[in-house]
């Protein structure tokens, strides 16, 4: 115990004003017993603890020599000592050695400490001022100036200004607490702001009900027209059994860029299957022009593509991922009910799409296909897990947009004539709350970015959810911050008020355990904030944590909604299911899935739900979807 009293605040004890005196009293103590001063003697004062008052230095060691000399010998001979010239020249350099080592010292931790500032920042060259006070640096007559020169040599980089405190302890105790309930006042408007974007259990409940009664209005013929939630039959009646064969064409089309892909399947023990594809973009213009440019332009890249593949003039079945909301009277037909993702194609709406395609390629003449399936991306990731996973009969897309779809019992499905066996229904989810339904949770931030958004008032759903939407719901929360003052010291920039510019990819950068504040700092700069600080990161990050959140648990209510509904469907205690999850949002934020699968365990308690990642739901699973149909035609099914 004793020993730890000793070591303990060493480095003060080695710079503060409450030691220096001491430190010099046992040099001189030392330097005597070893007959280097004072003759050789002591005295009683000179070897009580404490009688060498650091004041003492301030006396010997001022700027003028004649002085400090004279003031030695006065503080040597108060001690009970007889000094030579010599003594006192010795004590006066003592006093500086003991000062300066101090200055340094206490230079080399400020020097440290503003690196790590600097590094903060992540800037070139800091500019910073470090207010000072205490005893020593004000009265001691070169400290201040070792100190500060110390500094400058040490952290060349920084450039840094000195303001002495004139009454500290008084004035900065007031400010202190004056700046203490102005961050509390403020840190208390942030959280009343950001608690609206937090979801009680109750609230992630009642969003379960209400998916839950849209998915049986949207079930029913006489409701459908009723709700939001659309539940559109997608005539895949089974899910892969690992006889599929052969080799089939899948084109993939929901973004600015497309893919077409020949898939091989092979079946028998060990089924497998070999992907070709390739990349094409669709112009700006051609995605808002006529359909029929947007058509044209598609079989191009489709004949480009036999070609590319040695296949020219190939007939094959193609698995058309269309990945827009469809209505589907079978599988070979789909009636675009309205364009979503930018897409503002003209004399689309209303039509079959299948027609459309085939009409491009009699323009075209070039190639011919025997039988397309119209598939969305959905349905595609059920069907590519159910490949690997038989109990695989729910699918989730999580990326741009968001959906999802699963295995309804066909006397449920009432838009379709039958009731044996199953039927995939395209849930459409991302229109929920297009009827009012979420609108005593949607928040001033939704609203904005429904309001600046493509299609305001639809799709409202996927807008508090998916990754089209939610670095736009952040932005609107910075800078609702700003112009508040609660962030940035209440400086906008004028990249932070373009919509769009903070990408919902910075989300899962920001937020994932492995970076740096300084790393959240650099998105920051790139936004033009170049003048963040720690503080404005580490709200930054609290906003992205929140909004990120919300989206997951909303997720989790809707697919507890349906797996609910399947689990009570087939009059189980409870069941065992797989979800085939695809989209980039789910796959690269770091919290999203854990948050999500949650949420849905705590709302569905009686389902046992695995998630399985897709491996190109859209591609290969179209190829699937359209293989199972051919094998489905091949066995007289229809």
């Amino acid at each position: 115990q004793k020993l730890n009293l000793i070591l303990n605040r060493v480095f003060e004890k080695m710079i503060s004003g409450m030691y220096m005196g001491e430190l010099v009293r046992l040099i001189l103590v030392k330097l005597a017993r070893d007959q280097m001063v004072f003759q050789g003697k002591t005295t009683p004062e000179l070897l009580t603890t404490g009688r060498f008052s650091t004041s003492y230095i301030y006396t010997i060691e001022t700027d003028k020599d004649e002085e400090g000399l004279a003031n030695a010998d006065k503080v040597l001979r108060d001690l009970g000592l007889n000094p030579s010239a010599e003594d006192c020249k010795a004590t006066r350099r003592v006093c500086q050695i003991v000062s300066t080592r101090a200055a340094r010292l206490c230079a080399a931790a400020l020097a440290a400490v503003l690196r790590q500032i600097r590094d903060n920042k992540a800037a070139e060259r800091l500019r910073i001022t470090i207010g000072a006070d205490g005893s020593v640096y004000k009265t001691h007559p070169g400290f201040s100036r070792r100190l500060q020169k110390m500094v400058r040599r040490l952290v060349p980089d920084c450039d840094v200004r000195f303001l002495q405190s004139p009454c500290g302890s008084g004035k900065g105790a007031a400010m202190v607490t004056a700046v203490a309930y102005r961050l509390a006042a403020q840190q208390a408007e942030r959280q009343r702001i950001l608690d609206t974007l937090r979801l009680s259990r109750e609230q992630l409940l009642e969003v379960k009900r209400r998916m839950t009664d849209g998915i049986v209005l949207g079930l029913s013929k006489q409701t459908h027209e009723q709700t939001s939630v659309k539940m559109l039959p997608t005539y895949v009646r089974s899910t892969p059994d690992g006889t599929e064969n052969g080799d089939f064409l899948a084109l993939d089309l929901g973004g600015s860029s497309f893919r077409v892909l020949l898939v091989r399947l092979r079946s028998g023990k060990r089924h497998k299957v070999d992907m070709h594809q390739k990349i094409y973009t669709i112009p700006q213009e051609t995605m808002q022009g006529t359909g029929e440019e947007l058509f044209d332009h598609i079989v191009q890249c489709i004949a480009d593509f036999l070609e590319y593949m040695g296949m020219r003039g190939a007939s094959l079945p193609l698995g058309f991922t269309f990945s827009f909301p469809c209505n589907q009277s079978k599988l070979d037909e789909g009636i675009l009910l309205k364009w979503t993702k930018g897409f503002k194609a003209s004399d689309c709406e209303g039509k079959d799409v299948v027609m459309l395609l085939k009409e491009a390629i009699q323009r075209k003449q070039e190639f011919d296909l025997n039988f397309v399936a119209v598939v969305n991306d959905t349905v595609g990731t059920m069907m590519t897990c159910g490949y690997e996973d038989p109990k695989c009969e729910v699918g989730l897309i999580v990326g741009t947009g968001t959906n999802a779809c699963y295995m309804e019992e066909m006397h449920n499905v009432e838009l379709v004539e039958g009731n044996e066996g199953l039927m995939c229904v395209n849930v459409e989810w991302g229109a929920f709350g297009d009827f009012g339904e979420l609108d005593d949770f949607c928040t001033q931030f939704d609203r904005s970015v429904d309001d600046c958004s493509n299609y305001p008032g639809k799709q409202r759903y996927e807008k508090m959810i998916s990754g089209m939407y939610l670095g736009e719901i952040v932005r609107n929360v910075l800078i609702d911050f700003t112009s508040k003052g609660l962030l940035f010291r209440g400086k906008m920039s004028e990249r932070l008020k373009s919509r769009g510019i903070f990408e919902t990819k910075f989300l899962a950068q920001i937020e994932s355990d492995r970076l740096a504040m300084r790393q959240v700092r650099s998105i920051l700069q790139h936004l033009g904030l170049t003048g963040s600080t720690c503080d404005d990161s580490v709200l930054v990050k609290e906003v992205c944590s929140v909004v990120a959140r919300r989206a997951a648990q909303l997720c989790g209510a809707g697919l507890a909604a349906v797996v609910d509904r399947m689990r009570q469907n087939r009059n189980q205690n409870q069941l065992d299911i797989t979800v085939g999850v695809d989209g980039t949002l789910y796959k690269t934020h770091p919290h999203f899935s854990s948050i999500m699968q949650e949420t849905l365990q705590d709302l569905a308690p009686q389902c046992r739900v695995t998630f399985l990642k897709s491996e190109d739901g859209s591609g290969k699973g179209a190829a699937l979807i359209t293989a199972v149909a051919c094998r489905g035609n091949n066995q007289g099914q229809h």
